[in-house]
């Protein structure tokens, strides 16, 4: 594989993933192809956009039409999907785009790889299709569970490409990550929502006791287990990658006050939301026979993240301010090809 292309590209771990991408393999070209809706951001990518092994261009991945230009323009051998509908709460209240985004636009990708031969297809999918998990650890044999609009549109993503592989042998892997942090992450999800608020001064919404458990990944031990699976994974398998941090939320919120100098008083506690999955938890045994294994620990990486958000507050005030949803609206309206000559 030499040509890629990364579906999601300029949102949180895409754009993580382009970076590690570019530095690690520079023999590779990636074209990152993603529809900029509120979680992508180019500003994700500024450093490396003079890149000459990366490309741009702005589509929807349910544009079967976009898809197959883009691919065949580009030379495209692989795809791995980040593109996808993440936040749970957004999903209670539009379960549809989900659907759309998540399962619709998987097959389409699917499709695509099918129907031009490509190498390889990498589906990048989530822990929550498993469920809450009351006590020990979901492997990949273990039935899907979900209980979100959220995590049903990514189990339903994954049954399409568990079903082009068995119908079609399409080469399609999935990895199903974990809880991640670091930087560039939409201010929504809990830590950068947290740690922005807090270097506010504002408070943080905790929900119910406080005490759902996830396991936590840094972004970057996050990648590199995906390229693990992209270049080693059995075909029409699926691969855990989790970082071995469970943490309750609540625990989470502490060391969050403890990195930003704040006190007890800035927790507020909130009716907790439907459908709350009680616990995470990963076998990453699989993963790790491959030679994988997350090369930050938890509490270096965490107060490293804090520090990337103390220290980039102009990546995210405009965003949590509205300043580039306005920017995005102007810019990004009507569906435009930006790629380099």
């Amino acid at each position: 594989m030499k040509n890629l292309l990364i579906t999601g590209g300029a949102g949180f771990i895409g754009s993580n993933f382009v970076r590690m991408m570019l530095e690690k393999y520079p023999d590779y070209h990636l074209t990152v192809y993603d529809k900029l809706t509120y979680a992508g951001n180019l500003d994700n990518l500024l450093d490396v956009q003079d890149n000459p092994r990366y490309r741009f261009v702005h589509g929807d991945i349910g544009d079967a039409a976009l898809v197959e230009e883009t691919l065949r323009e580009h030379n495209i051998d692989t795809i791995v999907n980040f593109a996808a509908e993440t936040h749970v709460d957004r999903s209670i209240q539009e379960p549809g785009s989900f659907i759309q985004t998540d399962v619709y636009g998987t097959y389409v990708l699917l499709e695509a790889t099918r129907k031009l031969g490509l190498e390889r297809m990498l589906q990048v999918s989530t822990d929550e299709v498993y469920g809450s998990v009351p006590e020990g650890s979901s492997t990949e044999r273990d039935n899907y569970d979900p209980r979100s609009p959220y995590s049903a549109s990514k189990a339903g993503g994954e049954l399409m490409c568990r079903a082009y592989f068995e119908t079609f042998h399409t080469p399609v892997v999935i990895t199903r990550g974990s809880n991640n942090y670091g930087p560039y992450q939409y201010p929504e999800k809990l830590i950068p929502l947290f740690i922005t608020n807090l270097l506010d001064g504002k408070p943080v919404p905790v929900y119910g006791d406080g005490m759902n458990v996830r396991d936590w990944i840094y972004v970057l031990d996050h990648c590199s287990g995906i390229d693990a699976v992209l270049h080693q994974g059995v075909l029409g398998e699926a691969y855990n990658v989790g970082g071995g941090n469970e943490k309750p939320n609540i625990e989470i919120t502490k060391l969050l006050l403890e990195l930003t100098g704040r006190g007890p008083d800035m927790i507020t506690y909130v009716a907790d939301r439907p459908g709350h999955d009680r616990r995470y938890s990963l076998d990453t045994s699989k993963l790790r026979a491959l030679g994988w294994a997350p090369g930050h620990s938890f509490e270096e990486s965490m107060r490293a993240t804090v520090d990337w958000y103390r220290d980039n507050r102009w990546w995210w005030e405009k965003i949590k301010s509205g300043e580039y949803s306005e920017y995005y609206h102007k810019q990004y309206g009507q569906r435009e090809v930006l790629s380099r000559p």
